[in-house]
């Protein structure tokens, strides 16, 4: 790792889709910068990014990864977030307090959709982005069929700040808008300065003119040149390209190819010459306005083996060393991360990211200051769950060093959380999907040593009754000396559903003593928890409305056994009825795959409730349906085939609903065998 630091530190975040090329543009940035010898490799695990053993073996990014280089003398600190949507939380956390992101996409247009997500949560926290169209060597579309499919998941107008040359249907080089210039990429450094092909003279002015149009929109002086035929500067050009940026007006477009180094110095040059500073960012987030002489906010929490627990960090005010106390903790050391390597530090200074060590009630999404109380900056709320899994220790006695561990778990991602579900017993962890749960179940076993067994959570069925009946439960035993002995007469009735359980009495004359009624009630939950088709009974009344008792024999626990016997007698002839939860849904898709949802729901034995267009997402419909539980499986993994991985939902219990004929059959049969 070198010890190069360069002047005015800029953070910078890589998002967009999976295999799109985050991880090899940051190592051809990287190399090109002089960071490290040689250009790491995917495929072969060698990269800066992707370090993790997980994102290793399964070839994809999953956390977050930060490396700093330096560049004409400027730092910047780049954040490689993970594409897979699975992971989007580290991405959610960390473009909160960048300076600028670059969107990386393939030539594709009909892959531009996948990008909503990302430049959504930009746009939510008004980070200035630039699209980076990597793979441009592969691309066999027109430049324009990509503009249109860009412009239409944006709500910025999209400026083209180049357009590939080709030499047939191989892309050589590039025309630099803003400069006029042509360059031919070349294998081994910068490209080259070219004459521009006399044949592209119409075409690379018509795209210059598209761009200057954009631009004027919101130049009343580059409007007026242009009506009168007047060609502006290039300063005036340069000028007006970094304002609209900077003010996020507009969002440029960019050209080259992350596995060969086309088109990455040019967008070095752009991100040192155009993007904003520290000042501007904490103005955008606040953090100018928060006290202190030292402000900090942690954008990642890390759990390594040798270490200990990290702290990413990007510190906006002061100077954060070692020893110094913040939120109370003591910060035992601070080290720049490269990828999964770290390098002790003296300090860590306004604008860097730097990772704090050991700082254990420090969370995820905290801000960091020396004194206490006083304002906070913005953090990313923790996605809802879309997936789960049942798990279990492999080894007897881990069950608290496996809750430990997924707290930990929990940390490091925020959208991953558990319970103890109160109805199936189940430790279920909660996830955004089965790869993310698969990776954090791996993670448990190699960083604390927990060997898990997982499956489905079983669905929490409720059962009911449909018939009113009464009856009698008596319990009498003599085994010498005092006896047992209760009595009594129980009506048990049906009730709505959602009204729970109600017990009552009508005792007369004392023929069931008011200190044995509690106990009566007492034998009668008892067999609540597992009624006749073997699940908790719900919605149902129970009124004691006679019995006897014995002056010397009779006890609570007499009365309770009677209660018992007179519930489990009564509810199999009370028509027992299987009830399922059904699920109040939000799916979220793009307009154009909405019939597609309609189609999954009612595959599902859902039923819709209707749509409407998602607030604040352009072309976007959130579709409202009830769907029972037991169907919840492997819905996220089915819409996200449907809409190119963008579809997602929220949920909540909403209200049980009989479950009948085979089905039901089935449900009860399994719970039999189990």
């Amino acid at each position: 790792m070198t010890g190069k630091e360069g002047a005015r530190p800029r953070a910078v975040a890589l998002v967009g889709p999976y295999q799109s090329g985050k991880t090899t543009l940051l190592e051809s940035i990287l190399h090109m910068t002089g960071m490290t010898g040689r250009k790491g490799s995917v495929t072969a695990g060698t990269t800066v990014g992707d370090s993790s053993p997980e994102a290793r073996a399964h070839l994809m990014g999953v956390e977050l990864n930060a490396a700093t280089a330096v560049f004409m003398d400027d730092s910047f600190t780049f954040l490689d977030c993970p594409g897979s949507v699975e992971f989007f939380q580290d991405t959610l956390n960390a473009v909160i307090g960048v300076d600028a992101a670059i969107v990386v996409c393939e030539p594709d247009p009909v892959r531009v959709m996948a990008l909503t997500p990302y430049t959504k949560a930009l746009d939510d926290q008004g980070v200035p982005y630039i699209i980076f169209v990597n793979k441009i060597d592969k691309a066999v579309g027109r430049v324009q069929e990509l503009k249109d499919a860009l412009q239409a998941v944006l709500n910025k107008p999209v400026v083209l700040r180049q357009i590939p040359l080709r030499d047939g249907e191989n892309i050589t080089g590039y025309v630099d808008l803003a400069s006029s210039r042509a360059y031919v990429y070349r294998k081994e450094g910068p490209s080259k300065v070219i004459d521009a092909p006399s044949d592209e003279g119409e075409r690379i002015a018509d795209a210059r003119y598209q761009m200057l149009e954009t631009l004027a929109d919101f130049d009343d002086h580059l409007m007026e040149e242009l009506l009168e035929d007047v060609d502006p500067s290039r300063d005036e050009i340069f000028s007006d390209l970094t304002a609209d940026l900077r003010e996020r007006l507009i969002v440029p477009v960019m050209f080259g190819a992350g596995d060969t180094e086309h088109g990455v110095f040019r967008l070095l040059k752009v991100l040192r010459h155009e993007t904003p500073d520290l000042k501007a960012t904490m103005k955008r987030i606040g953090a100018d306005a928060i006290a202190g002489d030292v402000l900090g906010q942690v954008i990642k929490t890390y759990y390594t083996q040798h270490g200990g627990k990290l702290s990413l960090t990007r510190i906006y005010k002061g100077k954060v060393k070692e020893g110094d106390i913040l939120n109370g903790e003591r910060v035992s050391g601070v080290l720049k991360m490269m990828g999964g390597q770290t390098e002790k530090l003296s300090a860590g200074s306004p604008g860097r990211i730097v990772a704090l060590a050991r700082m254990d009630g420090v969370k995820t999404g905290d801000t960091l200051k020396a004194e206490p109380g006083g304002d906070s900056l913005a953090k990313a709320e923790a996605l809802a769950p879309v997936y789960g899994l049942a798990a279990y220790s492999q080894s007897r006695g881990d069950e608290v060093k496996l809750t430990a561990a997924l707290s930990k778990a929990s940390e490091e991602d925020p959208s991953i959380s558990y319970e103890q579900n109160p109805d199936t017993h189940q430790l279920v962890i909660w996830g955004q999907g089965e790869m993310h749960l698969r990776v954090a179940v791996e993670r448990l076993k190699s960083k604390s040593g927990l060997s898990l067994r997982t499956e489905q959570p079983q669905v929490p069925y409720k059962e009911s009754i449909r018939k009113s009946i009464v009856q009698r439960g008596r319990h009498k035993k003599q085994s010498g000396g005092h006896g047992q002995f209760g009595d009594v007469v129980i009506e048990v009735k049906p009730l709505p559903r959602g009204s729970g359980f109600q017990f009552t009495e009508s005792i007369k004359g004392g023929v069931v003593p008011k200190q044995y009624i509690p106990s009566v009630e007492a034998g009668i939950r008892d067999y609540m928890v597992q009624g006749p088709l073997g699940f908790p009974v719900v919605d149902f009344a129970v009124e004691l409305q006679d019995g006897s008792y014995h002056s010397v024999d009779s006890s609570d626990q007499a009365f309770r056994i009677a209660g018992r016997i007179a519930v489990v007698e009564a509810l199999p002839n009370c028509q027992p009825v299987l009830l399922e939860p059904i699920l109040s849904v939000d799916v979220f898709v793009p307009s154009e795959f909405t019939s597609n949802v309609n189609g999954l729901i009612t595959g599902h034995r859902g039923q819709m409730l209707g749509f409407d267009a998602r607030p604040g997402w352009t072309g976007w419909d959130v579709v409202h349906a009830y769907l029972p539980q037991s169907e919840m499986v492997n819905l996220i993994v089915e819409l996200r085939s449907l809409t190119q991985g963008t579809g997602t939902f929220n949920w909540q219990f909403d209200h049980l609903s009989e479950l009948v004929g085979r089905l039901a059959d089935q449900v009860v049969s399994e719970r039999s065998a189990a």
